[in-house]
Order: C-alpha cells, then sequence, then structure tokens
C-alpha cells in the first residue's frame, strides 16, 4: 500500500492534471462535442505527464537529495527500479489510448512521450532548450484536445498563451533549483547566465504573458466576461509573484511561487470556459 502511495506522489497527480485540463480545455472551445475521444485524449495526457514526472525523479534522484528530499525517490519509499517500470508502463499505456482516438493524436503522444524523455535524459540541463521543449509540449495539449475533437483552429490562441506561460514558469524553477542544479553542474540559464540574469528573462516572460493572455478579448476572439477575470483572477497574482521574485528569495520560496504561478492557471482556464461558450 505505502509503495502504490509513493508511485501516486512519484506521478505527481496535480501537475498531471493540469495537462489533462488543457486537453479538455482545447476540446472545449473546439466546439464539435466530440467528448469520447476528447475524454480519452484526457487520459492519455494524464499518463504520458506521470511517466515523464517518474523518469525526471528517476534520473535527477541526487539533485532532488538537496532541493525535494521528500519526493518518494531520494526519500526511500520506492525503488529506482519500480519508478523506471512504471514511467514505461504508463507511457506505454498512453500510446495505446491515443491509438483508439485517430492517427494524428497517436503522433502527438509518441512525439510527447520521446520529447519528455530526452528532455529529462538530455535537454533539461541546458541554456533555455530544455524549458522551451516543456513549454512546447504543454502548448500541445491544447492543440491535441482539437485534434482529437476534430476542430484544431481555435485551439492556437490557447497554444500561445499556455507556451508564453510555461516558459516564464520554467525559469522561476530554475532559480528555485538553483543549489541543487549548482551542486549537480547541471547547465541551466540561472546556473550558467546567473540568478539576475534568469529573474530579468522571468519578469521579460511574465509580461509577455500578460500581453498575449489579453489578446482574444481584443481580437474579439472571447467575450468581454474572459477580461474581467484575468484581470481580476489572473493578473493580481501574477504582480504578487513578480513583486516576490527577488534576490532574496530562497529555492523553497520560489518553489511555493512556482506552485502559485500553476494554480493561477486554473483561473485562467475559467477565463477561457466562460469567455469562449
Amino acid at each position: 500500500m505505502k509503495q502504490i502511495k509513493a508511485l501516486y506522489r512519484l506521478s505527481r497527480p496535480l501537475t498531471s492534471l493540469s495537462g489533462a485540463l488543457a486537453v479538455l480545455l482545447g476540446g472545449y472551445v473546439s466546439g464539435t462535442g466530440a467528448w469520447n475521444e476528447v475524454i480519452l485524449a484526457c487520459l492519455a495526457t494524464f499518463l504520458v505527464a506521470g511517466s515523464a514526472n517518474a523518469w525526471n525523479d528517476y534520473l535527477d534522484v541526487e539533485i532532488d537529495r538537496v532541493n525535494q528530499p521528500k519526493r518518494p525517490l531520494p526519500a526511500g519509499h520506492i525503488s529506482l527500479r519500480q519508478a523506471k517500470l512504471f514511467s514505461l508502463g504508463t507511457g506505454s499505456i498512453s500510446l495505446l489510448m491515443a491509438a483508439f482516438i485517430n492517427w494524428p493524436a497517436f503522433l502527438i503522444v509518441l512525439t510527447s512521450n520521446t520529447l519528455l524523455f530526452i528532455y529529462s535524459w538530455r535537454l533539461k540541463s541546458t541554456v533555455l532548450m530544455g524549458n522551451a521543449t516543456v513549454a512546447a509540449i504543454s502548448a500541445m495539449s491544447a492543440i491535441f484536445g482539437g485534434v482529437a475533437a476534430g476542430n484544431v483552429l481555435p485551439t492556437l490562441w490557447l497554444a500561445v498563451i499556455i507556451a508564453t506561460a510555461i516558459m516564464g514558469r520554467e525559469v522561476l524553477k530554475t532559480l528555485a533549483d538553483y543549489e541543487g542544479d549548482l551542486r549537480q553542474r547541471c547547465r541551466t540559464i540561472s546556473t550558467v547566465w546567473g540568478k539576475r540574469a534568469a529573474r530579468i528573462v522571468f519578469y521579460c516572460l511574465a509580461g509577455a504573458t500578460v500581453i498575449v493572455m489579453l489578446l482574444p478579448y481584443l481580437l474579439d476572439v472571447y467575450r468581454p466576461v474572459y477580461a474581467y477575470v484575468v484581470a481580476l483572477g489572473v493578473y493580481p497574482v501574477v504582480l504578487y509573484i513578480l513583486m516576490k521574485v527577488s534576490r532574496y528569495r530562497t529555492g523553497p520560496q520560489l518553489e511555493k511561487l512556482s506552485q502559485l504561478m500553476k494554480y493561477d492557471f486554473l483561473v485562467w482556464f475559467l477565463a477561457v470556459v466562460l469567455g469562449a461558450a
């Protein structure tokens, strides 16, 4: 029972759920009503994310002993072999699910699985390249919903906004993980360019997110209620995070801000649901 709970934590279900919600959102704005295919795509995405999280923890166990010592692997709750088998198993099931949707959906899941495995293996220790990979795959989740529903065009707005926001959060996470990454000689924007440069890039990306997030309303793609929810629910949290990200913040404090940014996406999801109705 303890091992099952540890595997559940290893998959980081809340993080995985955000990807599935992006697929659901893509299916919703597509407006075709093909919910059976969209739900199947959501489940496949949830498994892809869980597989990638397990694989990432498998490879980063030494870094996590510093940055995230309470995670299942550094805490010794499960073995490396169990984590590896779990990652391979969930990834394989996601491919099987996608095959029941259509061939483009299968190719998206295959590409996502492959890129996420390569990301944790090689691309994570690169300056911005790995961060851009995660942002692109996150954006692809919304498009995946459109592919499953049979109407991709309305999901492109979602993809642009998600890519920009996730890229910013990825840079913020390099600041949070700075100490562990530095010890393990992991190349990130924070360890290579310095924390000051990483903060500047984060500020720029957060500012870009604020701008592109409002474009669907300004271009009459979404109804006014979208702008109200974004202005009153999303922007205050982004502003708070921008004010709190400073050179005096510790890794755990920056990690909490990163988590807050993730939860703020849920408010934006609500804005899209109301605005695109």
